[in-house]
């Protein structure tokens, strides 16, 4: 398997909730939910960054589809991150993140690893770290 990530599919409660935080709320590009003439096929997908898209889609529709049994939100599987260029662009992303109605889990501080970061989960609990990491350049 090459190392390839093109897209990172998160389960949702209420699609539509999700894509007014999403779009909404941190600002990332959508062209809204398609796929609705389809049944467990409504989904948004969200442009990150070149070759790599975020998509949201109802965790029954994701169960349909896989064949596994629904389940419940776990905020520990797993953490988007979203490597930022500064202190102050951290700051700036957990306040959006906040204004958008997300739960501030852990406000942004200086890391034992010497960079800063914070946490917020988005409607559905998925989690998010906002983090600078002064041994990392983040291309603009």
């Amino acid at each position: 398997m090459k190392p390839r990530l093109t897209l990172v599919t998160i389960g949702v409660d209420d699609l539509e909730r999700s894509l007014k935080f999403y779009r909404d709320g941190l600002g990332l590009k959508t062209e809204g939910i398609v796929g609705t003439n389809f049944e467990h096929g409504a989904v948004a997908f969200f442009e990150l960054q070149a070759g790599l898209k975020l998509a949201i889609w109802p965790r029954k529709s994701i169960a349909h589809d896989s064949g596994l049994p629904p389940g419940g939100p776990s905020a520990t599987e797993f953490a988007l991150g979203h490597n930022v260029s500064s202190k102050a662009e951290v700051d700036a992303v957990m306040e959006q993140a906040g204004r958008a109605g997300a739960v501030i889990v852990k406000p942004a501080h200086e890391t034992f690893w010497g960079g800063y970061a914070g946490y917020f989960q988005d409607p559905d609990q998925h989690l998010w770290e906002i983090a600078w990491n002064p041994h990392w350049v983040v291309p603009e």
